[in-house]
This record gives structure tokens, sequence and C-alpha cells, in this order.
């Protein structure tokens, strides 16, 4: 009996630690799988620090070159120049790029290297409740070797709206975790359980507004830093979008147009006061807070689907969003701040004046913004009217230039472009673009402008918006270096109705118009995929779209132009012969 009761003991023990190992074994390849993408999304996470130590927050790498993401409210304390520790335990010089006051969000570059450790954005409108995430940084700047705290949990909540409370800090479609988010983690990179970037910790719950996280934190999400990534990168002050009409609920709870000014796009594209508002940019509406929470997200100047309904039926237009803030005035809020902290740095100890040579140019004056700077820094420093820093703005306009340059070098050529075709509506055509004028001839007639003069009063051919202008301004892209142009500049990135993506945008201004020119970059080339002639504000520009490019006659051009002016398509012209005549 005895011998029986010793067997039985032993085969129930030998079952459960067998049933035990089988059990613990997923438990531990979970467990090493998340200190492996703990260790490794690490190595991209900062401790962020003004120049002289003063500040304090986090950011994360996102590319081998050194961009860096982190909060507004972070880097505003800093200045433009700022220390970042790695989990290298090296301390690194860093410098503003962009920012975006109201959403949070401050774009800087790491120098000194071009193979940082760097951490891959994934998709934020893939996050689920119940997903497991991370956040990492330096809550209460404890890391005093820059290796970065880490904290587990789960996506408790997505497409949350905090209120700017009493600032201009507006959290929209933001992502929330129940991972702790305490003070110095503010920056930081909010990780999904691959390792990628889904959103920028920036707001925690505390008790009793101390400093004692209570288990809610909010991250923007990264496709809202996404949609600005372009504008930040361009070194500009970011400023968020609005529509430029209200809404509410009405008696039957839908979401209508309660007011809408007459000068905005918007209107002009036909929307009017009680039509019910179905869906903004492929997301359905069902509540005003969830139609302010999505218009939070996109940039001012982007054209977003809108779909609305009116007496049962629906439309969708594509609206020309407007800036949350009017001109200059997000500047006036964030210079005082943003660019005087540098300016005051600590005295050098007094040194003989020593005599210069011959040899030795004169000594310049630092500009008072760049003042206290590393020499490092200032070399990546430039301060411009609009601008944070002016430096990456050529930087951007330069590689996009230079593309465009590259891909159709050809047409470098000073002489004149003889392109001809046939149009939809009007028949055979020759265009002619030169320096001095531009010039169609159709089957309707003639038209011919001087690029020299106004182009705001030459919108000819009648109709078409200031065609001619457009093309001309299109043609001096390609021949006409930067200086040449009253303003040349890279504004970020932008959509276009009814294609996926985003295009790199440049803006150059001659004869008191603005062209905008859309440049898709893929594969090492460049193409001028869409034009925007603007001689006014409020008013429709002529868009030219330039599809299908191909060698024609020996030269990589668009074989359709598709132009239109709001609503209407006013011709599309499809080309046969390009030629460059000799000057």
């Amino acid at each position: 009996m005895k011998i029986l009761l010793s067997l039985l003991v032993t085969c129930c023990t030998t079952a459960t630690v067998s049933m035990a190992a089988d059990v613990l074994s997923p438990v531990k390849e979970a467990e090493a799988e998340r200190v492996a993408v703990a260790t490794r999304a690490s190595q991209s996470v900062l401790a962020v620090f003004g120049p002289r130590g003063e500040g304090g927050g986090s950011g994360v790498v996102i590319s081998p070159d050194g961009y860096a993401l982190s909060n507004f409210h972070v880097t505003q304390a800093c200045g433009n120049a700022m220390k970042c520790g790695m989990a290298d335990g090296e301390l690194y010089d860093a410098v503003i790029v962009g920012i975006d006051p109201t959403g949070d969000v401050a774009l800087l570059k790491l120098l000194g290297r071009d193979d940082f450790p760097h951490a891959p954005l994934g998709d934020s409108d893939q996050v689920s409740v119940g997903d497991w995430a991370y956040v990492m940084g330096n809550p209460f700047l404890l890391a005093s070797d820059f290796t970065p705290t880490v904290t587990y949990g789960i996506i408790s909540g997505t497409h949350r709206y905090q209120y700017p409370a009493g600032t201009i800090l507006e959290y929209t479609d933001c992502l929330q975790t129940d991972a702790a988010i305490n003070p110095g983690n503010s920056g930081g990179p909010l990780f999904d359980s691959q390792g990628r970037v889904i959103g920028i910790n920036g707001r925690g719950s505390f008790e009793k507004r101390g400093r004692v996280n209570v288990g809610i934190g909010y991250a923007i999400s990264i496709n809202q830093i996404k949609n600005f990534l372009g504008t930040l990168r361009g070194g500009r002050i970011a400023d968020h979008a609005t529509l430029g009409a209200r809404v509410a609920h009405d008696y039957q709870g839908r979401v209508v147009v309660s007011d809408i000014l007459t000068h905005v796009d918007a209107y002009r594209r036909g929307l009017r006061y009680d039509d019910e508002i179905v869906s903004l940019a492929g997301r359905t509406i069902g509540s005003v807070n969830e139609f302010k929470n999505l218009l939070g997200i996109f940039p001012k100047g982007w054209r977003i689907p809108l779909t609305y309904r009116r007496d049962r039926r629906e439309q969708t237009i594509h609206v020309r969003l407007l800036g949350l803030h009017r001109a200059g005035e997000l500047e006036e809020m964030v210079t005082p701040q943003q660019r005087q902290q540098p300016d005051r740095p600590s005295e050098p100890p007094e040194t003989p004046e020593q005599p210069q040579s011959p040899e030795q140019p004169e000594a310049t004056e630092v500009s008072p913004v760049m003042r206290g700077m590393p020499e490092i820094v200032r070399e990546h420093f430039a301060s411009a009217p609009g601008f944070v820093n002016f430096y990456f703005n050529q930087v951007e306009r330069d590689r996009v230039f230079s593309l465009l340059r590259e891909s159709g070098a050809p047409l470098m050529s000073p002489g004149a472009w003889e392109v001809r075709g046939q149009a939809d509506e009007r028949g055979a055509f020759r265009l002619l673009l030169s320096d001095q004028f531009a010039e169609i001839e159709l089957a309707t007639g003639m038209a011919r402008i001087d690029l020299q003069g106004d182009l705001m009063t030459q919108l000819d051919p009648p109709r078409s918006g200031g065609l001619l202008a457009c093309l001309g301004l299109w043609r001096l892209l390609h021949t006409l270096p930067p200086e040449n142009w009253g303003t040349l500049e890279y504004a970020g990135t932008a959509p276009l109705p009814f294609r996926s993506g985003l295009w790199d945008v440049l803006i150059a201004s001659r004869g008191g118009a603005e062209i905008r020119s859309f440049v898709g970059t893929e594969a090492g080339t460049a193409t001028i995929d869409a034009l925007e002639f603007s001689p006014e504000l409020h008013v429709d520009p002529c868009e030219v779209y330039l599809r299908d490019y191909d060698l024609i006659d020996g030269l990589w051009f668009p074989r359709e132009m598709e132009i239109r002016v709001g609503d209407e398509v006013y011709d599309v012209l499809r080309i046969e012969s390009v030629q460059v005549l000799q000057p």
C-alpha cells in the first residue's frame, strides 16, 4: 500500500512539474521577447537638457542622421540649442529644427554622427485598446547615465481629446495608456510591442496636480506627427487647421454646419449652413467632438475630402483648410521663450586681449540669437522671420531643387520651350514658354503675357485662372537658381486630391503672385506632379495636374496636363512634341 501511494505521489508530482514546464515555456519566451524589444528600442531614446543643464525631458531619434522628436514644451524650456544623452552614455549637441506649439511637438537634430540608433515609426491608426505598449524616457531626470526608464502597460484608449487647459497645447486624436508617464517622460516615445514609435508622450494625469502618476497618460499619435513632419523638417512653426465653419448637434442629434465664413474654400466648394457632416478625411463623424478631434490632426493648407448630406443626397468635396491662428500669431507667442533662452550665456572668464595678425580676418559679431551656442550648433542654425530655423528650410529646398535639376537636366537650357499637342476642348495648341513671355495658340485664339511684369493682373487665357503665368513660372523653376526668385521656400508635405501619399511642396513668388509646386520624389528622381498658381487670397487658384511623365523627343516631360479652376475643368492638354529652342 505504501509503495502504491509512493508511486501515486511520484506520478502526480511528475505530471505537475511537466504541466508547469509547459506553462513556463511560453511565459519565458514572452518575457525574453519583451526584454529584447525594450533593449533594442531603448537605444534610440533621449534624455534632453538645456545647453547649460536647465530644463529637461525626453525624446526619440527617428533617423540615422539624427532627427529626433520631443515635446514643444520640453524644447521651449531648452531654447534653440540643447544637449541630448543616449543609452550609450554619450552626450550630443542638438539644434532645434521645427516646432508645432499647438500639437506640442518639436523636431530637433542631433549633431556629430550620421549613424545614430533610431526607432521605426509605426501606424497609430492600427493601435487598439488592449494592445501592449512601452513608455520610455527620463522621469524625474533620474537617469544620470542616460539609460532610459521603461514602464509597461496597455493602450487604454484611442482617439482621445485633451483640451488646451489654459495653454495653446491641444492634444487631439491622442493615445491613452496606463503605462506610467511621469514628469520628465515628456517628449519620450510610446512604443508598440514590436518597438515601433506609435506616439510621443506629453501629458499625464497626476493626483491633485502633484507628481504621482495615477495610471492615465496621453501621447500624441505618430500619424498626426507624420502629417506635420514635412513642415517641421522645413524649419517652420507649424499651424493646425480649421475649416472656417462651426458645427453643432441639431434636434435629431446630427452634426450640422451651424455657421460658415463666406470667403473660405469650404464655402466656395458648396458647403452651407445646416448641411450634415457625414465624414471627414474618410472617417465617419458621429459627434461634434469627433469632428474637432479629427480636424486637429491636419496642418494648415492641406486639402482633405469632406462628405456632407443635404436633402438626403450626399456630396463629397475636397476642401482647403485654413490656419487655426492668424499670420504671425504663433511666432509672436513662442518667439520670446523659444529664442531668448540661448541669448543669456554665462560670461566667459576674462582673458587678455590678443592682437590680430594681418592675416586674420576681422571677428564678426555673433547674432544675439546664436550667442552661447556651440560652434557645431551655429553651423546648423539660421534665424529668419517666420521660421524656427531657416537653415533647415534651405536644406530641404535644396534637396528637392537638386532632384528636380537632375531629373530634368535637358530642360535647364536657357532656350524657350515649344510644346505642341491637342486640347480636349480647344483643339490643336502651340505653347511657347521663355524667360520673358508665355504664349499659347488655341483654336479659339492666342493669348500672351509678360513674365517680367505684374502677374497678378495677367490671368490669360480668360477663365483659366492664370494658366500662362502658371506654366511660365513652372518653366522658370527648371531654369532659374533659387537666388533669382523673390521667394523660394520649402513648405513641407501635402496630399493631392484623389491620390494617396504626400508630396514635397515648394513655394515660389514672382511678379506679386505665388506658385506652389507639388514634387514627387521617388527612387532618387523628382517630378512636379501638380501646380497651384494663386494671384490673391480667397480666390480659386489655377490648378495644373501633370501626368504620365515620359521621354518625349528626348526630354522627360508629362504627356498630359489637366487644368482646373475651382470645381471646373478648363481643359486637358495632351502633349505630342517638346522642343527646347536655341536662345
